[in-house]
């Protein structure tokens, strides 16, 4: 049994000229999978192209993320369809909106969003959400097109207990990065503290959000999820190896991802 980073991006600048060194570096603390995400089409197929060359270590999700929206061409949506029928691909985002930062105008995030929702549910592949001050839009749209009590995951999730409540009430789940582990994480840890076991699963967001004792040190990187899985333990009071085997089960269960 191994920990599984269920969300972070190898092939950003920061992480893709040293994969060989981060995936060593995983074995030496039991990170046995990684899913990479690509953001974009050009993203996507790096992305694969990474699994193809790890595929023992690294499965894929690909999608268009709200930040890129703007920048969808027609097209690109059918494109993005046939990368999604890639064996390696176990997942369809990661999709959503962001109002935090706005760097995609509204409607174009819900224009995009919208068409990957109507492609998404033709397949029988899970979601992986990105979703900042924008819940209620989100849960809106993911109703609307028929994915109550199916496969999504709001991944490095910030929000609030009655968000993590509403997640759960519709099917879904809530995926916990470094950031539970920051002390000023207190609702957070909260909601960390009493999350149902059999849905827990754990990520890096890696290059990004680095969890303490190396919060700051960039880039943060896939190895580092034993940091937030041993805080999560005790924050739950279990032991560590208790945690590591649900999560992976958990996520092996929820992607499909092979034994």
């Amino acid at each position: 049994m191994g920990l599984i980073d269920s969300h972070a991006h190898l092939t950003f600048p920061e992480l893709s000229g040293q994969i060989e060194d981060v995936l060593d570096r995983c074995v030496e603390v039991g990170v046995d999978r990684i899913i990479t995400i690509g953001l974009d089409l050009g993203d996507a197929k790096r992305a694969i192209g990474v699994a193809r060359k790890y595929p023992q270590r690294v499965s894929v999700a690909v999608g268009f993320h709200p930040h890129n929206a703007a920048k969808v061409k027609p097209g690109d949506q059918a494109a993005m369809g046939r990368l999604l029928d890639d064996p390696l691909v176990v997942a369809f985002g990661e999709m959503g909106l962001d109002y935090y930062h706005d760097f995609a105008d509204r409607a174009s995030q819900h224009s995009v969003f919208t068409a990957q929702l109507r492609a998404g549910a033709t397949r029988d592949l899970p979601l992986i959400i990105h979703c900042r001050e924008a819940y209620d839009d989100g849960e809106r749209l993911l109703i609307e097109h028929g994915f109550r009590d199916r496969r999504v995951v709001f991944h490095c999730f910030t929000g609030s207990a009655d968000e993590a409540r509403r997640i759960a009430d519709n099917g879904w789940r809530i995926s916990f990065t470094g950031i539970v582990t920051y002390r000023k994480s207190t609702d957070l840890q909260e909601i960390a503290r009493t999350y149902p076991a059999d849905a827990l699963m754990i990520e890096t967001d890696s290059p990004y959000l680095s969890p303490d004792p190396l919060r700051g040190k960039r880039p943060n990187e896939p190895a580092y999820v034993v940091h937030t899985a041993r805080f999560l333990a005790a924050l739950r009071g279990v032991e560590f190896e208790e945690l590591v085997e649900q999560t992976e089960r958990n996520t092996r269960t929820f992607f499909g991802l092979p034994a």
